[in-house]
C-alpha cells in the first residue's frame, strides 16, 4: 500500500540536500534524496523497516537508465498481476 509523498527543498541543516521524496509502503518507508557534493549529484535511496536501514547511491548521470529499467520491470509486473 503506497502512502503520501512529501517534497521539500534544501535546508540549512543539510546543505547538500537538493530534493527529497518519502514513500510509505506497508511497514516500510523509502526516502529518495537528491544530493550534490564536489563530485556531482547522486540519488540516495534509503529503505527503513522498523529502524533498520539499507541505502544505495545512484549517480544522477545514470538516472535515465535507472528509471527506464524500473519502468520495464513495472510493465512486466503489471502483465503478471
Amino acid at each position: 500500500m503506497l502512502g503520501a509523498t512529501s517534497t521539500f527543498k534544501e535546508s540549512q541543516v543539510d546543505s547538500d540536500l537538493l530534493h527529497t521524496e518519502k514513500i510509505l509502503a506497508d511497514r516500510k518507508t523509502f526516502y529518495l534524496d537528491l544530493k550534490q557534493n564536489q563530485r556531482g549529484m547522486v540519488v540516495k535511496i534509503t529503505e527503513d523497516v522498523s529502524g533498520n536501514r539499507d541505502t544505495i547511491m545512484v549517480p544522477a548521470e545514470i538516472l535515465g537508465d535507472f528509471i527506464a529499467a524500473l519502468s520495464d520491470i513495472k510493465a512486466t509486473a503489471d502483465e503478471h498481476a
